[in-house]
C-alpha cells in the first residue's frame, strides 16, 4: 500500500472518529434537551426515590459533568453503562445480543440483494428494449419507489394474515424469511438499475468494441470485460448498503418483531432509556461511517487506476 493511499486511510478514520464524535455530543444534549425523564413514567414515585435514582445512576450531576463522564467511559472502557429500564442488564450485552440477530438478517438481505440485482441488471442490459428488460425495469421501480415498512406491512398481511404461510414472529427462523425479503428488495432493485446504467455504458465503450471486431468470444466479452468493469459502482454501493439494511431494519423489526437491535433502539426511545438510546445510535452511526471507509477501500481495490485522495 503506497504512503499517499496511507494517509487517505488515516484521514478517513479520523474524519469517522470526528463523525462518531459529533454523533455523540448533539444525541446526548438533544436527548436531556426534551422535557421529562425516565423515571418519571414509574408508578406513584415519590420525591425522594426518584432522587435516588438519580443519584444512583449519576444524573444527579451538572449535565456538562455527565457528558464528559460518558465520554471518558466510551473512550477507555468502551462501556455505555447500565439500562435504566432493563434493570441489572449492560447497555453493551443488550446491543451484542441485538446486533447478532440484526447482522444475520442484514448480510443474508444484502447477499440476496447483491446477487439477484447484478443478474437482474446484467440480463435487463443485454436484452435491451426487449420485454425482459422492460419487466424488470417496471418491477425494480415499483420496489425502488415503495418504503420498506410500506412492504413489510404489505407481505405480513398477504403471507401472515391471509395466506398463513409465515409466522409474524421474527423470534425463529422461519419467521425471519419476511423480514429478510422486505429489507433486501429496495437494494436489490437499486443494484438492478445500477448494474443496467453501468454495464450498457461498459458496453458501448472502444474496447469492448474492439474486443468484438477482433473475435472475442461473446461471453468472455461479458463476463471478463464488460461484468467485471460495471460492477464498479455497485461495490462503491454495497458498503453503504449493508449500513442502510442493518439501519433501516428498525421499523422493519417492529413489524416483525424480530428481537434485533432496531426494536432494542425504538423501545429505549419510547422508554426513554438513555444509556440505551446513546449506546444504539453510537454503534449504529459508527456502522454507517465504517461501512463507507470499507467502500472506499474496496473501490480502489476493485481498480488500481483510481487515486485516493
Amino acid at each position: 500500500m503506497g504512503t499517499k493511499n496511507l494517509l487517505y486511510i488515516m484521514k478517513r478514520l479520523a474524519l469517522a472518529l470526528l463523525t462518531v464524535w459529533v454523533v455523540i455530543t448533539v444525541t446526548f444534549f438533544v436527548m436531556h434537551a426534551v422535557p421529562g425523564g425516565p423515571f418519571l413514567s414509574e408508578k406513584a414515585i415519590s420525591e425522594s426515590a426518584l432522587r435516588a435514582l438519580e443519584a444512583k445512576y449519576g444524573m444527579d450531576k451538572p449535565l456538562m459533568t455527565q457528558y464528559f463522564t460518558y465520554l471518558k467511559d466510551i473512550v477507555t472502557k468502551f462501556d455505555f453503562g447500565p439500562s435504566l429500564k432493563q434493570r441489572g442488564r449492560m447497555v453493551s450485552d443488550i446491543i451484542v445480543d441485538g446486533m447478532s440477530t440484526s447482522i444475520k438478517l442484514g448480510l443474508v438481505a444484502a447477499g440476496i440483494a447483491l446477487v439477484t440485482g447484478v443478474v437482474l441488471g446484467a440480463v435487463a442490459a443485454l436484452r435491451r428494449n426487449r420485454f425482459f428488460d422492460k419487466l424488470i425495469m417496471v418491477i425494480t421501480t415499483a420496489f425502488v419507489s415503495m418504503p420498506s415498512f410500506i412492504m413489510g406491512v404489505l407481505l405480513l398481511i398477504a403471507f401472515v394474515v391471509k395466506l398463513a404461510w409465515f409466522p409474524g414472529n421474527g423470534s425463529t427462523p422461519p419467521g425471519l424469511v419476511l423480514p429478510i425479503v422486505t429489507l433486501s428488495l429496495y437494494p436489490m432493485a437499486y443494484i438492478t438499475r445500477l448494474t443496467r446504467s453501468s454495464m450498457l455504458d461498459v458496453l458501448g465503450q472502444d474496447y469492448i468494441r474492439t474486443a468484438r471486431a477482433k473475435g472475442v468470444a461473446k461471453r468472455r466479452i461479458i463476463f471478463g470485460h464488460a461484468m467485471k468493469n460495471s460492477l464498479i459502482p455497485v461495490i462503491t454501493y454495497f458498503g453503504p448498503m449493508i449500513a442502510y439494511i442493518v439501519t433501516g431494519s428498525i421499523v422493519v423489526e417492529q413489524i416483525f418483531a424480530v428481537p434485533g437491535i432496531g426494536r432494542q433502539f425504538v423501545s429505549s426511545i419510547i422508554n426513554r432509556d438513555y444509556p440505551m438510546i446513546m449506546g444504539t445510535t453510537i454503534v449504529l452511526a459508527a456502522l454507517i461511517v465504517i461501512m463507507n471507509l470499507v467502500s472506499d477501500i474496496l473501490y480502489k481495490v476493485v481498480d488500481p487506476r483510481i487515486k485516493l485522495d
